[in-house]
């Protein structure tokens, strides 16, 4: 298949919008200035499609996750969830968090060492006065992977190994019967075998119930495997996105060219230098270009776009799904 081809494909295989961004924009007081966290963000996640988020620790991604949970209000910009803007009253965040639900990295750390196996799923079912508490909480733990589901009603997060914990923290936001997961690094702190099955596991989910979820990573390798669409973020803002198979064989931006290269079957290392600037000090024209190993090579100068890299700043990037980056060079 050639990459208009491809490209077409993506296209008509659009779902409709369930969880949206739109020109979504956190700060955060630091140090007697503004820290822009998420400095404009356009962002979509469809009906069933399982969207990928991508970025270096410390670009804002979970940042962006939290807000789009409403654990964050936004500075300016909104969230939009089934066409229609977040409500942020008590009653309207409640009924929101039924739907959108968030699978955390550390399921030792996000499990009550007190309470049962069952305590902890039937907690969000309590909250929410759901009836027939027993079979809400045995039919999550099935869906989980965990059978019989009575045999771990009673155990504790201590009685469990690192996959079944996870599987509990999935069971976890199943149990209210969600329609958005959102995980982040939700494979981080496993071993690699049992990677793979909680990978499998999203993936069933998603064929079995529908639910559409939003997979927050610094691990492309987990990109490639299980998403349809992804979103490389730095610095604040998404700087490419689109079909995974389309920009991770062929990333058009270089900061994605550099997560990249660290692959093992990379045939080219990229080394970035220095560290990301301060969020309180976004630098002018591309965001990206005092790292950039384009611009430090001299192949931006022999475009002619050289002067753009560092004056002319990009426009943010819409949620569409077509393959897309925020990049003079890559542009020309």
């Amino acid at each position: 298949m050639t990459e208009t081809q491809a490209a077409t494909e993506a296209v008509s295989t659009v779902r409709p919008t369930l969880l949206e961004a739109r020109d979504l924009h956190v700060e955060f007081a630091s140090r007697g200035r503004r820290a822009r966290a998420v400095d404009g963000v356009n962002l979509a996640v469809g009906e069933g499609e399982i969207v990928a988020l991508v970025g270096e620790s410390g670009c804002g991604k979970t940042t962006l996750a939290r807000t789009l949970l409403g654990l964050e209000r936004p500075t300016s910009g909104e969230v939009r969830y089934g066409g229609a803007a977040l409500d942020y009253s008590s009653k309207a965040l409640k009924a929101y968090r039924r739907q959108v639900q968030l699978v955390l990295q550390d399921p030792t750390g996000s499990l009550n060492p007190r309470h049962t196996v069952y305590e902890a799923l039937a907690e969000g079912p309590r909250i929410h006065g759901l009836p027939d508490e027993r079979e809400v909480v045995a039919t999550a733990l099935s869906r989980a992977g965990l059978r019989p589901p009575d045999r771990f009603f009673l155990r504790y997060p201590h009685e469990l190994s690192g996959g079944q914990r996870q599987r509990v923290v999935i069971a976890g936001a199943l149990a209210l019967n969600p329609k958005v997961l959102v995980a982040d690094e939700p494979v981080a702190s496993l071993d690699a075998s049992v990677r793979g099955e909680i990978l499998a596991l999203l993936l069933k989910l998603r064929e079995e119930l529908g639910l559409s979820a939003l997979v927050v990573t610094h691990d492309l390798g987990l990109a490639w495997n299980i998403a349809d669409r992804v979103a490389v973020m730095y610095l604040g803002r998404i700087v490419e996105s689109g079909p995974v198979e389309q920009v991770l064989t062929a990333p058009r931006h270089p900061y994605t060219q550099a997560l990249m290269s660290v692959l093992p079957e990379s045939p080219e290392r990229v080394v970035l230098t220095g560290e990301p600037p301060d969020p309180t000090r976004i630098p002018g024209g591309c965001r990206f270009h005092a790292r950039c190993q384009v611009l430090a090579s001299g192949r931006a100068a022999e475009a002619g776009v050289d002067g753009k890299c560092r004056s002319e700043l990009l426009d943010i990037l819409p949620a569409v799904p077509e393959t897309q980056a925020a990049c003079h060079y890559a542009a020309r």
